[in-house]
């Protein structure tokens, strides 16, 4: 296996016991390079989430290692998982979660002082078409910026990996577009690295990497050759 920033080594991962159990993730070996844009696809049940839960450090696998640089997430105890959590990581998801009594600007600045190292706050507002909103509250703005206030929050942090799950799966074509260019930008910009979890095949032609899970299994792990700008995207 190569010397990846992401490195996954036999992740293996189930649910119930018994007759019940389930093998979600089966033996998972893969690895990403610094600041490539991943494509995570596969229909509902294949363990596109659960490896995004696993990578996060948000529940354990069962056995084999996950390194994010030089961390190995699998050998840490739940102090220090909170620690990586809260220093290389960035969560995007499908609901925005945004605290509803906070405005934009101030939804960011809670995860802003979890960091060392934050990105300016008021640049970020600007990437991200938000600086006219920043003093309006969630239900004054539409889900598409929403969504672009909760990658702020996820960015503010400056995290080495951004790990979205269903990022525009509540959205409709065109502000999904614009979300996807967001992304692109972001990756551009600030050299993070980011995985998408997506049901939707035409997002993995903006990727650098495409993965592909099929009960529990990786059933695809290339490299595209001809990368294509967000917004020439069409589904």
């Amino acid at each position: 296996m190569d010397n990846g920033f992401l490195r996954v080594e036999d992740l293996c991962k189930h649910y119930g016991e018994g007759e019940a159990r389930l093998e979600v993730l089966q033996s998972i070996t893969t690895s990403l390079n610094k600041g490539e844009i991943c494509t995570l696809l596969g229909p509902s049940g294949s363990g596109k989430s659960t490896f995004l839960n696993l990578v996060g450090g948000l529940e354990p696998a069962d056995s084999g290692r996950i390194f994010v640089g030089d961390t190995e997430l699998t050998s840490l105890n739940d102090k220090d998982l909170v620690e990586y959590r809260r220093r290389e990581l960035g969560f995007v998801f499908q609901f925005y979660n945004l605290i509803a009594d906070l405005t934009v600007q101030e939804n960011i600045e809670v995860c802003q002082y979890l960091s060392d190292n934050p990105l300016p706050m008021d640049d970020l507002l600007t990437s991200l078409g938000l600086w006219d909103h920043r003093k309006k509250f969630p239900h004054q703005i539409s889900g598409g910026q929403q969504q672009r206030c909760a990658i702020g929050r996820a960015l503010i942090k400056n995290p080495s990996l951004l790990l979205c799950d269903e990022p525009t799966g509540a959205l409709d074509y065109n502000t999904s577009k614009e979300i996807l260019t967001l992304m692109e930008q972001v990756n551009q910009q600030y050299g993070c690295t980011i995985v998408i979890v997506t049901h939707n095949d035409a997002i993995k032609h903006m990727a650098h990497r495409i993965l592909r899970l099929r009960d529990g299994q990786l059933v695809e792990d290339s490299m595209n050759t001809q990368i294509a700008r967000a917004c020439d995207l069409e589904w």
